[in-house]
C-alpha cells in the first residue's frame, strides 16, 4: 500500500467536507455560519472550492491510498491568515451570518497545520503521518523554518502522534472560544 498525496482539487470538497468536520468539530459551524449538519457540509464544500480563505482547495493537501481519498490537510503561512480569516469574515457577513471573532492561530514565522484528518476506513494505516511529513516538505519549499498546529487538549492520540513527527508544546491557545496546545517543530 502506498499513499501518494497530491494537491486538492476543487472537486474533492465533497469527500474534503466532512473531513474537515470530523476535525474541527463544531467550529465548522461557526466558519459556515451554519447550524444544520447537511448545510455546514455544503458551506464547506463552497468554501473548499473557493480561493481566498483558509479551507480553499489551494491550501489543502489530499492523501490517497489505492485511489481512494484517505485524508486531507489544510496548511497555510501564519503570515497569510490574518488576510485568509478576512475574507472569511466578509464572506459570512455578506450571506448574513454571525461573524465569529477567528483568532489568528499561528505566528507570521510558522507554516501552519490548519486540520489534518484520515477518513475512519483509513485510520492506522499512516495517513497522518505521510500527511505530517508532507507539510515539513512544503514548509521548506514556501521557506518556512517552523511548522505549527494546534490540538484540542482532549485529543490525547493525536497530540501522541504530533508529538512522535517532533512536534513540541509551545504555548496554551484559543481558538474560537476552545481551549488547545499549540505545538511546533523546528525544522532543520
Amino acid at each position: 500500500m502506498v499513499v501518494t498525496i497530491r494537491p486538492a482539487k476543487p472537486e474533492d470538497g465533497v469527500l474534503a467536507a466532512p473531513l474537515i468536520v470530523d476535525a474541527i468539530d463544531e467550529i465548522a459551524n461557526h466558519l459556515t455560519g451554519e447550524e444544520d449538519s447537511e448545510k455546514v457540509l455544503e458551506m464547506l464544500n463552497v468554501l473548499f472550492k473557493g480561493t481566498k480563505n483558509r479551507h480553499s482547495y489551494l491550501n489543502t493537501y489530499v492523501a490517497e491510498l489505492d485511489g481512494e481519498l484517505a485524508g486531507i490537510m489544510v496548511v497555510y503561512g501564519g503570515d497569510k491568515a490574518e488576510t485568509l480569516d478576512h475574507n472569511l469574515e466578509k464572506w459570512l457577513a455578506d450571506k448574513g451570518a454571525p461573524v465569529p471573532k477567528i483568532e489568528i492561530e499561528a505566528r507570521p514565522d510558522e507554516f501552519y497545520i490548519d486540520t489534518i484528518c484520515s477518513s475512519r476506513a483509513h485510520r492506522g494505516q499512516g495517513i497522518g503521518t505521510a500527511l505530517l511529513n508532507y507539510a515539513d516538505v512544503v514548509a521548506k519549499e514556501k521557506g518556512y523554518k517552523k511548522v505549527s498546529l494546534s490540538v484540542e487538549k482532549q485529543k490525547v492520540r493525536a497530540r501522541q502522534l504530533y508529538e512522535r513527527v517532533g512536534f513540541k508544546f509551545s504555548e496554551p491557545w484559543m481558538i474560537i472560544g476552545e481551549e488547545f496546545d499549540h505545538l511546533v517543530k523546528e525544522l532543520h
